[in-house]
């Protein structure tokens, strides 16, 4: 059975998850006070409701305790994020996702009992000075404050080269978890498998030991 989400809040960052899950096939519930927001987005997925998230009493009418995942993305009013959360908790929901704007925001969330904090601005910064600082770099999340995920383009000095020979492990500290070639993923490949100059290596690691491997596959591509 598939999982329930309701998405309260549909703005930029709202919206997007709502549409995103509904493409999916997803059952969502879409939510937020603005009547101008609802009706746009119910020319998109069809069930959207308005209502203010920080009433007790309207989010009980419209059973949201019974949603797997509930995704707080209340944008700029702070207050109102920190207080649909806490009813929510109280709720006794059993997932919150919540959008922060900044740290502090963040902590006070997960004080109260948010299950996941996400903050997206500042998650889509890292990611665009990573493309900028590196064009090799293709995608990059971060796991924390000291290790990610990245996917980087294998360059000339990787062609025709098995992992084993590549030795990513020992001269980078970073493990190679997928490689992707013409759409398709590799996962957890094997030491005796071959890379080719264009193939796209999903790599993790410390973010020290990810940079020296961004700084090679640059200059390898210059």
């Amino acid at each position: 059975m598939n999982k329930q989400f309701a998405v309260i809040g549909l703005g930029r960052f709202g919206g997007s998850v709502a549409q995103t899950l509904h493409s999916m096939g997803y059952e969502v519930l879409a939510v937020d006070r603005d009547p101008s927001r609802v009706q746009d987005m119910a020319q998109i997925i069809p069930h959207v409701i308005e209502a203010d998230s920080t009433d007790e009493n309207a989010l009980k009418a419209l059973g949201i305790r019974n949603f797997d995942v509930i995704v707080v993305a209340i944008g700029e009013d702070i207050q109102s994020s920190i207080m649909t959360t806490l009813i929510l908790k109280e709720m006794g929901v059993k997932k919150i996702v919540v959008k922060a704007r900044n740290d502090l925001h963040g902590k006070v969330l997960e004080k109260i009992g948010a299950d996941k904090v996400v903050y997206p601005e500042r998650d889509m910064g890292v990611r665009v000075v990573h493309h900028l600082i590196s064009p090799n770099i293709l995608d990059y999340v971060e796991l924390s404050n000291d290790y990610s995920i990245i996917e980087v383009k294998a360059g000339k000095y990787f062609n025709g080269k098995t992992l084993q020979e590549l030795n990513i492990r020992q001269r980078f500290n970073c493990n190679v978890m997928a490689i992707k070639r013409e759409g398709n993923y590799n996962i957890n490949p094997s030491a005796t498998d071959v890379i080719y100059a264009g193939d796209n290596l999903v790599v993790i690691g410390h973010n020290n030991d990810l940079q020296k491997l961004e700084e090679a596959t640059v200059s390898d591509n210059e």
